[in-house]
């Protein structure tokens, strides 16, 4: 586990973190990884799909109403989240992304752990989100910090949805 002291967590409600804080290289490696998982993998940022491309190459406007976590051990960023902006008193947790090169180190749980005590400082009540079935990992993670299985919002096959109160 990494000491909590080495990292940190940068959090810019309404400004999403810019190209010079990692954000982009750290989404195009999950959505790289993520589209290889379902078994359509491409060489690279141009062969994804347009909505996944346009986070990577502007995130500031992707994720204009929402809020972004990097976690940074120095320099370096190692991780990433969305919050998404509330609705209905909701809001959804996204794009939860550790470098493979720092992971075992407690940073996703840092980065969720962020994420819902800026759920509850907004007043939302409802902290949902989405996993994919083949993440046994994250779905572990997910349901040791309190999320549990909910009924799907998503038409996707292979989703599990998961919420928990903020």
């Amino acid at each position: 586990m990494t000491d909590q002291r080495e990292v940190v967590i940068v959090r810019r409600p309404g400004q999403s973190p810019s190209a010079e804080d990692g954000l982009p290289g750290l989404l195009a490696a999950y959505h790289l990884r993520t589209e290889a998982e379902k078994g359509r993998a491409v060489a690279g940022v141009d062969g994804l799909p347009d909505h996944y491309r346009a986070e990577i190459l502007d995130p500031r406007t992707a994720f204009v109403d929402d809020v972004v976590l990097v976690a940074l051990s120095g320099d370096t960023a190692v991780g990433c989240l969305v919050v998404t902006a509330p609705v209905g008193g909701r809001s959804e947790v996204k794009r939860l992304w550790t470098d493979p090169a720092f992971r075992g180190r407690g940073i996703a749980s840092v980065l969720v752990g962020a994420a819902l005590a800026h759920c509850a400082e907004s007043g939302v009540s409802t902290v949902r989100l989405s996993v994919w079935k083949w993440r046994a990992g994250a779905i572990a993670l997910y349901e040791r910090l309190g999320f549990t299985v909910t009924q799907s919002w998503d038409e996707r096959d292979e989703l599990v949805c998961m919420e928990r109160a903020a």
